[in-house]
């Protein structure tokens, strides 16, 4: 009986609560992740002047009764730290997962991670391009007036692209 006296008791005190108004917009997600006061990383890597391109190439190669399968993976990255000057590079991953060769030295020379290219472009003017820049190709894979992508030397030459600094892969 007092048990069930207590919790009519509980039951008939008045409750009182508070009223709090709702906010007129909810928080958005973005705004606890990123801080509106900069665009950069670190105060120094700003995201919008970074680009980032993927290549992957198959080739197989057949001489006589020998064969040699190759795939490279290259990953091309360019920042532009100012109006006029950018710097552009190219990691490649070349690995020669198939050969019928009788050495596997002569496969494994092939295998590994490359610095392709590194350049560095400077415009001090409209018609004036300052490019410093360092290559690593296999032997016999430069010929300079290939008319095949981007792996020629006028693919990768700023003097040959439009709107160079707006894009530093001539996208635009």
């Amino acid at each position: 009986m007092k048990k069930l006296l207590l919790i009519l008791l509980i039951a008939t005190i008045p409750l009182s609560a508070q009223f709090k108004e709702q906010p007129n917009s909810a928080p958005s997600i973005k705004s606890g992740i990123l801080s509106g006061n900069s665009n950069s990383l670190f105060g120094f890597i700003n995201p919008d002047n970074f680009s980032m391109h993927h290549t992957f190439n198959m080739s197989y190669t057949a001489a006589g009764s020998f064969g040699m399968a190759l795939g490279a993976y290259t990953n091309s990255m360019a920042y532009k730290l100012t109006d006029n000057l950018n710097v552009e590079t190219d990691i490649s991953v070349v690995n020669s997962p198939y050969n019928s060769m009788n050495s596997k030295e002569f496969a494994n020379q092939f295998n590994g991670v490359y610095l392709s290219r590194a350049q560095i472009n400077y415009k001090p003017s409209e018609n004036m391009t300052i490019m410093l820049q360092y290559r690593q190709l296999p032997a016999g894979s430069f010929y300079p007036y290939s008319y095949y992508g981007n792996n020629s030397f006028y693919g990768n030459n700023p003097f040959y692209r439009d709107n160079f600094f707006n894009d530093p892969f001539g996208r635009n």
